[in-house]
């Protein structure tokens, strides 16, 4: 789960990070109190939307920049001009997504931009800290041109991070002196406790910055949070904002079914996480495009595979639809069953259908979609199949 800077930054100020003071406002209404509240002749006019690439995003309308640094008496009108906008960057996409929040902060004078960041590292086992002197830029653009600016420390999540390590990390980025240490060693010991404490997936600052007074903050935040661990943290899970997430990806969470949409209109129904992956391969290897990922899991009911069936059918570049079942945990007949009566609340199938069906019950399963009176094409294998649904939604 994602959530908005304005969020993030109060999370950290929550645990100890220093931050620029900010106000977010919703509406319009609020814009003049936000600004306001804030004190400087200059304030910084963010947009809010869960991507990144914010400052060089592009408006709709054509106005350039989700990012302003404006003086006081024109951060309104500024703001007026993303609120309800929709912002183009390279993570949203040509769709966009409309600015539905304005975080107002107080401008920062910098002296010196660095990266942080916090993450788990699958192969290690291990969390690790990603710092770098090249602050304000693309990680993934330092990375490859100069990897000797990165740092990378690697910290035993049952320990947590030590002072030898904090130390390491300070006279990395060049915080030798004694009082930039302990400004430092607070604000690195702060986003680990978050990140530690809340379950987090990411925890990242950039640019984290120098002022000409010697203080350390971060400047922007982006922390996003493990999902199978939000149970934990009722309180994180009100930062939520269900606007920024696809309604289809929220109707397969009540369900507990793994969707995740694509651009594609070839609609996969699959159990397994491996299968599912392997299913969309195979299908861009025939020339198709997956419109989705949908695992459904070896615990499926049939009342779940419903809702997933009506989740393929409400999108509306679905041109045909896939389902490819290994019968494990799961049995192919509840698939079928499934498939069946989700056809028959919807009012019919409109859009080709290729089921593949393998393993326990499938003698069943294969019975239960024949005798169902709808227009099924079956196949024998998962080569089989994804060469009929291509060959069927290219007509």
């Amino acid at each position: 789960m994602n959530i908005h800077e304005y969020q993030a930054k109060e999370l950290f100020a929550n645990f100890g990070v220093a931050v620029a003071k900010g106000a977010a406002a919703k509406d319009v209404s609020e814009f003049e109190a936000a600004v306001a509240s804030l004190n400087g002749s200059h304030v910084v006019v963010k947009s809010q939307i869960h991507a990144g690439g914010r400052g060089k995003g592009v408006f709709k309308d054509g106005f350039k920049g989700g990012v302003h640094y404006a003086k006081r008496e024109e951060a309104v009108e500024i703001a007026k001009k993303m609120f309800g906008n929709i912002l183009v960057t390279k993570q949203t996409g040509e769709a966009g997504k409309e600015v539905k929040t304005i975080y107002f902060t107080e401008g920062c004078d910098i002296a010196k931009e660095y990266y942080l960041s916090i993450v788990m590292d699958r192969a290690s086992g291990k969390d690790v800290v990603i710092a770098s002197c090249e602050g304000g830029m693309e990680i993934e653009k330092v990375a490859e041109e100069t990897p000797e600016k990165i740092k990378k420390v690697f910290i035993n999540p049952e320990t947590g991070i030590q002072p030898y390590q904090v130390r390491e990390l300070a006279f990395f980025l060049g915080f030798g002196e004694k009082e930039l240490q302990k400004k430092f060693a607070a604000l690195i010991k702060g986003l680990y406790k978050l990140y530690a404490s809340k379950d987090c997936s990411l925890v990242e600052v950039n640019p984290l910055i120098l002022t000409p007074q010697n203080d350390i903050i971060a400047l922007d935040a982006k922390v996003s949070f493990d999902d199978n661990a939000l149970f934990r943290h009722p309180d994180i899970l009100e930062y939520r904002d269900l606007s920024e997430e696809n309604p289809l990806e929220i109707e397969a969470k009540k369900f507990e079914l793994n969707y995740i949409k694509l651009d594609g209109n070839i609609a996969c129904m699959v159990n397994g996480a491996g299968l599912a992956m392997a299913t969309m391969d195979i299908i861009k290897y025939y020339g198709g495009d997956p419109a989705n990922f949908l695992d459904v899991g070896g615990g499926a009911t049939e009342e779940a595979i419903t809702a997933a069936f009506k989740i393929l059918l409400s999108d509306e570049n679905t041109k045909g639809i896939l389902i490819n079942i290994f019968g494990g945990i799961m049995r192919c007949d509840v698939i079928a069953a499934g498939v069946v009566a989700a056809v028959k609340n919807v009012g019919g199938l409109k859009i080709p259908l290729v089921v593949r069906l393998e393993g326990t019950n499938v003698e069943q399963g294969n019975k239960i979609l024949a005798e169902s009176g709808i227009d099924i094409t079956t196949a024998s294998d998962l080569d089989d199949a994804a060469q009929k649904i291509v060959k069927i939604v290219s007509k």
